[in-house]
This record gives C-alpha cells, sequence and structure tokens, in this order.
C-alpha cells in the first residue's frame, strides 16, 4: 500500500505510478481531513430527524408486518 499525504498547488496532479502496481486495480481517493470530521457531525440524528420520511400507507404497511411478525414470535414451533 502506499499512501501520500500532498497539498496542491494547482488543479491538475500528475501521479507516478509504482512499477509493483503496473497491470494490478489500484483505487484512487482524493478527499481532505476536514471533510471526514464533517460527515462524522452529518451522521448524529434524532429519531425526530426522520419524521415524515414515510408516508401515512408505507407507515401502515410497515407496522402491519411488525404486528405480524411479532404475533409470529408466540408460535409453538
Amino acid at each position: 500500500m502506499l499512501r501520500v499525504v500532498i497539498t496542491p498547488k494547482e488543479s491538475i496532479y500528475s501521479l507516478s505510478i509504482p512499477a509493483r502496481y503496473i497491470g494490478k486495480t489500484v483505487e484512487v481517493l482524493l478527499y481532505s481531513p476536514d471533510e471526514i470530521v464533517e460527515n462524522k457531525e452529518q451522521g448524529k440524528k434524532k429519531p425526530s430527524d426522520f419524521f415524515g420520511t414515510l408516508s401515512a400507507s408505507e407507515g401502515e404497511k410497515f407496522q402491519e408486518y411488525v404486528t405480524n411478525s411479532r404475533l409470529e414470535w408466540d408460535r409453538n414451533i
């Protein structure tokens, strides 16, 4: 694995590929470390943040499914 941290001065960057990676599939990621912090902060959600994400009919179908699933717990197998 090769990891290099750079501070680009222009919008174009030339990348030199080591010989051991020639002919192999490689993955190149481009991100700024401060973006990772932003994403972690966005991940903290409360249940109230999801209010209204299901329509009334979808909510009823989901509730029916949950109710039927709970009834199956009481089955004598």
